[in-house]
């Protein structure tokens, strides 16, 4: 297994379609199906683009299976945190300990970049991804904010966790 950060001659058509099929196989029963089922392919690859993200991605016999994107809090009122803004493994690779290891990278590369006190948000439905980062040592804050995915009103929750 190898946690390395993003490089120009990784596969981004691979890393997208981690995304694209951890939100299929996470997001079901949450975000509406036809929003799912709609998800083109290559769909994250601007994302992946962008400058002011740091992705991570695991890989497994040389290929890819996980990857995860962290920097500077997206939130004005907490632009002085880190933020893990995704986390996403293969569906065939959860409950493997891979998580865990792509997270711990996450928060160690937050602290490269001198955050101590890292934020994330998920969806407050998605009770699998909450017992995770509880796992971890995120704590729930109590702070929401309202998204609208696929026509459906959807709770994002605030998570906190602090470096040591």
């Amino acid at each position: 297994m190898e946690i390395r950060l993003f490089q120009k001659n990784d596969d981004i058509y691979a890393i997208s379609r981690i995304y694209e099929q951890s939100w299929k196989f996470a997001y079901k029963g949450i975000i509406p199906q036809e929003n799912l089922n709609s998800i083109p392919s290559g769909a994250w690859i601007e994302y992946l683009k962008r400058s002011d993200r740091h992705v991570l991605v695991l890989l497994e016999n040389g290929e890819y299976i996980g990857t995860a994107s962290y920097g500077q809090s997206r939130t004005v009122e907490f632009s002085d945190c880190g933020e893990v803004m995704s986390i996403y493994l293969l569906p065939q690779a959860i409950g493997r300990g891979y998580g865990k290891k792509l997270m711990k990278a996450a928060i160690d590369g937050l602290g490269n970049l001198g955050y101590s006190n890292i934020i994330l948000w998920v969806l407050e439905e998605n009770i699998n991804a909450r017992a995770f980062y509880e796992s971890i040592g995120f704590v729930y804050d109590n702070r929401v904010k309202e998204e609208n995915i696929g026509g459906k009103h959807l709770t994002e929750i605030l998570y906190c966790y602090q470096l040591r």
